[in-house]
C-alpha cells in the first residue's frame, strides 16, 4: 500500500536517507524509531510527498506517488508534520474543517458527510468544547489535538503523524495513542508515527523500524527486534529489556545515573531481551 524502492533523501550535499526500500504494512500500526537527526522525519515528509527524493521513488497503491495528482493523494493520504503552525485568529472548528478539503470540488457544496467528519473528529479527540475557541489561544496539548482532529476529518486510510504526542502530558500521551490504536483495530487504517518513546511504541506498535546512519538497521514486530543490543546499536544507549508486566512488550530500562533503592543482588526479574 505504501513503499519506497531505492530512495534516497538530501538536503545539499548531505544525504540524510541511502538507497532506502521499505515497506509499510497495510493496516497495522508501524513506528519509526531513532536518535535525534537520524531521518525519520524526513523520511515521514517524504513518504506524504511534502519532500522531493533525490532518487528513487515513493510508491502508493502500485503507483509512483509524485505522477498523483495532489487530492487524490489526500485522498488515500493524511500527515500531521511536526509543530505544525495555523493562521491567527482560526477556530478550532474552521482549522479541523480544512481536513475536509480534499473531498471538495471547486463548485461542490459543505455536505452532510463533511460535517458529520468534522464533528466526529471533534468528539474523538475530545475537543468539541472547544471549537468555537483560536488556536492560538490553545494550550501546548490542546492544540496539538486540534491538528490531529483536522487529520482524522480528512479521512484517510494511511495516516502519516511525526510525534502526534508532543507537548502531551502522560494522561494526554495516552489517550492520543489509545485513539489511534482504536482508528486501527476498528477501521483498519494503516498507521505511520515517529515516536520518542521506546516503551509507548513497543506497546502500541505492530511493527517497527529502526533508522541508523542513513538507512534501517533493523525491522518487524517489536517482541522480536527491540533487544539490548538494538539500543545501544541505534541510539548509544546502555540498557536492559524486560518485558512490560502489564503488556508483555518490550520495556526499556536505561543504564545511567540515579537513586539505588534495590540493590544489585535483588531478586526482581531481571530477564533481559
Amino acid at each position: 500500500m505504501l513503499s519506497t524502492k531505492d530512495l534516497t533523501i538530501s538536503y545539499g550535499d548531505k544525504i540524510i536517507i541511502d538507497d532506502l526500500n521499505i515497506e509499510i504494512p497495510k493496516g497495522k500500526i508501524t513506528v519509526l524509531i531513532g536518535a535525534n537527526g537520524c531521518g525519520k522525519s524526513t523520511l515521514l515528509r517524504s513518504m506524504a510527498r511534502l519532500l522531493k527524493p533525490q532518487d528513487g521513488t515513493v510508491i502508493l497503491d502500485g503507483q509512483a506517488i509524485a505522477t498523483m495528482k495532489t487530492k487524490e493523494v489526500a485522498k488515500k493520504l493524511s500527515i500531521l508534520p511536526q509543530s505544525p503552525i495555523s493562521p491567527e485568529g482560526l477556530t478550532v472548528l474552521e482549522l479541523v474543517k480544512q481536513g475536509r478539503h480534499p473531498h471538495r470540488g471547486f463548485i461542490k457544496q459543505w455536505s452532510k458527510k463533511d460535517e458529520e467528519a468534522v464533528y466526529e473528529a471533534l468528539e474523538l479527540t475530545n475537543m468539541l468544547n472547544l471549537k468555537d475557541q483560536s488556536v492560538d489561544s490553545l494550550s501546548g496539548g490542546q492544540r496539538q489535538r486540534a491538528w490531529i482532529a483536522m487529520t482524522l476529518a480528512q479521512q484517510t486510510d494511511i495516516m502519516l503523524l511525526d510525534e502526534p504526542t508532543t507537548y502531551l502530558d502522560m494522561t494526554h500521551q495516552i489517550e492520543i495513542l489509545d485513539l489511534l490504536y482504536k482508528l486501527n483495530e476498528k477501521d483498519g487504517r494503516t498507521i505511520v508515527m515517529v515516536l520518542h518513546d521506546l516503551n509507548l511504541s513497543c506497546r502500541y506498535a505492530h511493527h517497527i523500524i529502526a533508522i541508523k546512519n542513513q538507512t534501517v538497521t533493523s525491522f518487524g514486530k517489536p517482541e522480536e527486534i527491540v533487544t539490548c543490543a538494538l539500543v545501544e546499536e541505534v541510539f548509544n544507549l546502555k540498557c536492559d529489556v524486560l518485558f512490560d508486566p502489564i503488556y508483555g512488550t518490550p520495556m526499556c530500562i536505561p543504564h545511567g545515573k540515579g537513586r539505588h533503592i534495590l540493590p544489585p543482588t535483588s531478586n526482581i526479574n531481571r530477564k533481559r531481551i
